[in-house]
């Protein structure tokens, strides 16, 4: 008996114990469920609805680019693409081998879309192919019953109407890299491009817009259910560029043979009004991707398809830079316009020789008529006068040797020689004989054809600063610097300028001038200035000399002058200034004065600085015709003109 109430006893305690168990589980399971539903009910209210509701972005439209006159130079077009959905299929291989039939497929691209389909749900659509034209679209659904999985789709690509026209200018678009990605969950969209080059580049932000969104509910392996919600994102701001298409079109035609450049700009203010580097390149290509076959066409072709040499290309200036060295001269009074130096044809400077273009020389000459019959003796006296540190603070003031405010990626400064300079980087101290070809625009000094167009407009606007710029409005705000008061005056004596303007309307319209043959026509009513430019791309040694140069047509083509022009019309109003480079072209006169005067009457003809309206588009018959005046007029050859 005691041995029993023994036993319940243990029983009672024992079950008292899972009582107690019980019940402190159910209490804090109670708790729990309280602090679920009462305490945190908002918080996973809110995540259950995440996970019924999927928020996914949409790329927005990329803003176009126009010229000045609104018409399209970037915009988009429609991206039919071919997409898999591997659940909807009951053989993937099958499915894409009769899809090859009706769009021929590579066996790489098979490989790669097989292995997406098996990384994916697949219930996610797996890119077949992009960029399809609308008879490819047209086979795709009549075929439709015979390919199960394949579904198309319609997204936004890059398309560059002009082509080549455009292309160093306004860039291209590509996919974002690692090095892209900045937080910005736009960027990971499928098909979503950056700015890769030109003003694709600059603008980017501004041209990318802001993504919309769209709701999707989802189940619980979050396949699409249905839309819920949508809003539309915002599109890229529109870029209006002071480019005008037609002028740039006539531009890049009339040099489409050359290995060259051309820059155009409204003197006034700054506007790029064409910018032009041949050979160019076919923007389009990036957006479908470029082939091995085509990126070694083009970097192993001399003439560099892929630089803009409007502001990458760096060359001597040459004669054209001699303006510079006269005015510097007349600022540090070394030398006034009246002043005549003789040139007997060579200088002499201890042992050695400097020669003049013209075997005998000019004789005596004063600043204007040494400028117009581009005299090396006298520039090579008026450096040495002047002295290169003088000459390089000039040249620095006309926009050479320093940074311009372009807004184009890749854009060189250029370098006009110190004697600080070259004992920094070469560790010897400065020769005059180095003075006396830098007067001449030689030697060390290089410059691109814009900063070239920007000294002429500068020395012919009255001397104002002006900037290069090639944006005119960002999503309709007009840009800062189109008028001309918005740029600061240089304080270069208006005497001085005006003798560099109508020495450089004596090289083109009167005889003895180097571009005399490459006056504007009569008929045009407006005249032209100017000044060539011839520069060596190797030393002529002494024996070349005396046994008579060869002519440049006959040499190799890496050994021929490079040739230049800058000029600026009309001349009593300037408007417009214009660079040219021709590489290996021979002459200033025989190559590039040809070039410039032929841009100059389309420019003059369109006048787009002063249209509010776009001008009639260039006639092929009009085009045909100012080619054949740049043929049929004569041009001295390099012998007799520089």
């Amino acid at each position: 008996m005691k041995k029993e109430k023994g036993r319940r006893a243990l029983f009672n305690r024992r079950l008292l114990l899972i009582g107690a168990g019980k019940t402190a589980l159910l209490g804090i399971l109670g708790g729990r469920l309280w602090q679920l539903q009462i305490n945190e009910s908002e918080r996973y209210a809110v995540l259950a609805e995440e996970n019924r509701v999927s928020m996914r972005l949409l790329p927005p439209p990329r803003g176009r680019i126009t010229d000045r006159f609104g018409n399209p130079i970037a915009e988009n077009r429609s991206n039919w693409r071919a997409m898999l959905v591997a659940e909807r299929t009951d053989d993937v291989g099958a499915t894409l081998a009769t899809f090859a039939h009706v769009v021929p497929l590579s066996d790489s691209e098979r490989a790669r879309i097989e292995r997406d389909v098996r990384r994916r749900r697949r219930f996610v659509p797996v890119l077949v192919r992009e960029f399809l034209e609308w008879e490819d679209m047209a086979r795709i659904e009549v075929n439709a019953p015979d390919l199960p999985g394949i579904v198309t789709d319609v997204g936004q690509s890059r398309l560059y109407p002009y082509g080549e026209t455009f292309a160093h200018l306004i860039g291209y678009v590509a996919p974002p890299s690692e090095a892209d990605l900045d937080g910005d969950p736009m960027l990971q969209l499928p098909g979503i491009r950056v700015g890769r080059a030109g003003l694709e580049r600059t603008h980017d932000q501004a041209l990318r817009g802001r993504a919309g969104r769209v709701q999707l509910e989802v189940n619980a392996v979050g396949r699409v259910i249905r839309e819920l919600d949508r809003e539309e994102g915002t599109p890229g701001q529109e870029l209006t560029t002071t480019l005008d298409a037609g002028l740039q079109l006539a531009v890049a035609k009339r040099i489409e043979n050359d290995s060259a450049a051309v820059v155009v700009l409204d003197a006034r203010n700054g506007e790029v009004m064409a910018m032009a580097s041949t050979p160019s390149f076919d923007p389009n290509i990036f957006a479908e991707g470029v082939s091995a076959t085509q990126w070694r066409a083009w970097t192993t072709n001399r003439r560099n398809p892929l630089v803009n040499k409007a502001v990458a290309g760096l060359y001597a200036p040459g004669s054209t830079f001699k303006m510079v060295v006269a005015l510097a001269a007349m600022d540090a009074r070394v030398l006034t316009p009246a002043d005549r130096i003789f040139c007997p044809g060579v200088t002499t400077l201890g042992d050695s020789k400097f020669h003049c273009w013209k075997k005998g020389g000019h004789g005596a000459l004063d600043m204007r008529e040494a400028i117009k019959q581009s005299c090396d003796c006298y520039f090579y006296e008026a450096a040495k006068r002047v002295g290169i540190d003088r000459i390089a603070a000039m040249s620095n003031r006309f926009g050479l040797g320093v940074e311009l405010q372009l807004e184009l990626p890749g854009a060189r400064n250029g370098l006009v020689p110190t004697r600080q300079w070259k004992m920094a980087t070469q560790g010897v101290a400065w020769q005059q004989g180095e003075t006396l070809i830098h007067g001449i625009g030689q030697g060390f000094t290089l410059s691109s054809p814009l900063q070239l167009a920007v000294m002429t407009a500068r020395m012919v606007n009255g001397g104002r600063a002006i900037q290069p710029h090639l944006t005119r409005a960002v999503g309709g705000t007009l840009a800062k610097g189109h008028r001309p008061e918005d740029w600061p005056a240089m304080n270069i004596p208006e005497p001085q300028l005006r003798l560099m303007r109508d020495s450089m309307a004596g090289v083109v319209n009167e005889r003895g001038g180097t571009a005399w043959a490459s006056r504007l026509p009569a008929d045009l009513g407006v005249q032209m200035g100017g000044k060539t430019g011839t520069t060596q791309v190797r030393r002529i040694t002494m024996a070349e000399r005396e046994r008579g140069l060869r002519r440049q047509e006959d040499l190799p083509y890496e050994w021929r002058h490079h040739a230049l022009f800058v000029g600026f019309a009309p001349i009593e109003n300037p408007v417009y200034a214009v660079a040219v480079i021709v590489e290996h072209g021979g002459g200033g006169s025989a190559a590039a004065a040809p070039v410039a005067r032929d841009v100059m009457v389309e420019t003059l003809t369109r006048d787009p600085a002063r249209r509010t309206r776009p001008p009639p588009a260039p006639e092929r018959p009009e085009g045909q015709r100012v080619a054949e005046v740049s043929r049929s007029a004569p041009s001295p050859s390099l012998g007799e003109r520089r």
